[in-house]
């Protein structure tokens, strides 16, 4: 999706389904897809169509002119067209460069490891067990031989194998003995003395996390989404609006094989013999706070989100130094993060293009917003001070530092204390268009003055 300026507010370009003369048109990369946007304004609105990422984009012929200001590119289009780029002052285009080095999972639980071996040769152990939010992971085949010892050492337990660069739950699978996985083995990891043979697929294998914390019998993890606008300085904005999904199957270990029961991807769960389109397997982030709070109390769940806060930071911080950092680009993370009994939050796995596709009003209301607040943060028309720590439902969680709040809004915590908490509110209440009003009219008294 591209955005051209015009003096009443955004439009998109032409799509593939306009018509407009070829020689205006650009060409069609294949298999590429994003999701679609228009803005007027500060309107915006996602696709209800199509997959994950839902409608084919037109690719403009020309990038070096500087009619356009905006790009919701996928990620193949910028890998075969960054390098040779040239973006003007104004223009913001999404992903940065090397972004598969957080939302790969292989290269993402590498960089956790080599920032918490960092922190601990110089803070101490105490300080590096920040980092204990995500499974016991190994890479396959490079740590085929060391997986399996640790395999011996733990016998009995659950593993999952997933597929290092594939999403919505493709090629994953559950098992508890080596032999479960030896025909899948067989040819896939053999040593490469053959330079005709493919380089195999890299998986990754983690310990199961067998203790999810359930509701109504059934697993669930929760979708969170993460907007880095810089990598230096680290500045991160955290959405406040988010959902948790269920699995359509009551949880429990004697059926590993079933990944209704243990995959709560909304790709796999629409495809279960009872799925009910109409109710979905959905909560919003504010109903299940308001759950947890009623059932565990305030206090345990400010802790939770903490947490979540800790992960989101740790795990950006891991790719700091190694992300190429570029004024002109932004990401929207969607993390994966997955609570056990004890209300502990774990990462599973963090998406550079979570899907905006809608499955419901409630949803495509949160993904409108979503995108719309996106926006108003970037701030193209240069309307804010860039003093704001919240626009919309997004709140500036970090920059080149911890953020604190003014105020708790409604996620006060039950002993009514004073101390400093972060401007963190994930799963609060938010008038994000009475919020948005308030904002410009500040902001625009602020330059007048």
């Amino acid at each position: 999706m591209r955005a051209e300026k015009i003096p009443r507010g955004w439009t998109e370009v032409p799509g593939p389904n306009s018509q407009v003369p070829a020689a205006q048109q650009g060409t069609r990369p294949s298999n590429q897809q994003t999701s679609g946007l228009t803005q007027t304004g500060n309107q915006s609105r996602p696709s209800n169509t199509g997959s994950s990422q839902s409608s084919n984009i037109i690719v403009p012929s020309r990038f070096s002119d500087g009619d356009w200001d905006f790009y919701w590119c996928d990620r193949e289009w910028l890998h075969q067209n960054y390098d040779t780029m040239f973006l003007h002052e104004h223009q913001k285009i999404l992903h940065f460069r090397n972004h598969y080095e957080l939302t790969r999972k292989n290269l993402m639980v590498k960089n956790l490891k080599r920032l918490r071996k960092q922190t601990e040769r110089e803070q101490g152990k105490t300080e590096a067990q920040s980092f204990d939010f995500y499974p016991t992971t190994y890479e396959l085949p490079s740590e085929y031989h060391i997986f399996v010892e640790e395999f011996k050492k733990n016998l009995g337990i659950i593993w999952i194998m997933k597929p290092a660069a594939k999403s919505q739950g493709k090629g994953i699978f559950l098992f508890r003995r080596l032999k479960d996985i030896t025909d899948w083995k067989k040819g896939e990891y053999q040593p490469l003395s053959d330079q005709t043979r493919d380089v195999p697929e890299t998986y990754v294998v983690q310990r199961y996390i067998e203790n999810p914390l359930l509701i109504g019998g059934r697993k669930f993890d929760v979708r969170v989404y993460v907007l880095v606008c810089s990598y230096n300085p680290l500045k991160v904005w955290l959405y406040r609006g988010g959902f948790a999904r269920f699995s359509n199957t009551r949880f429990s270990l004697d059926s590993i094989e079933d990944t209704y029961v243990h995959l709560t991807n909304v790709a796999v769960q629409k495809n279960a013999p009872d799925y009910d389109p109409e109710k979905g397997c959905k909560w919003s982030t504010q109903q299940l706070r308001k759950y947890l709070a009623a059932k565990h109390g305030v206090d345990k769940v400010q802790k939770m989100f903490k947490a979540i806060d800790n992960i989101i930071i740790k795990s950006l911080q891991s790719v700091q130094k190694i992300i190429i950092n570029d004024k002109h680009c932004f990401e929207m993370y969607g993390y994966d993060v997955l609570l056990d009994d004890d209300l502990k939050p774990w990462l599973i796995e963090i998406n550079a293009s979570p899907s905006l596709t809608a499955s419901g009003k409630e949803d495509y209301d949160l993904k409108f917003g979503l995108i719309s607040d996106l926006l108003n943060v970037l701030d193209l028309e240069n309307r804010l001070t860039g003093k704001e720590k919240r626009i919309g439902g997004w709140d500036l969680l970090w920059d080149d530092g911890p953020i604190v709040a003014d105020d708790n809004m409604d996620c006060t915590p039950a002993n009514g204390s004073a101390v400093s908490t972060p401007n963190s509110y994930l799963g609060c209440f938010n008038d994000r268009k009475k919020q948005l009003r308030e904002i410009y009219l500040t902001a625009q008294s602020v330059k007048k003055s």
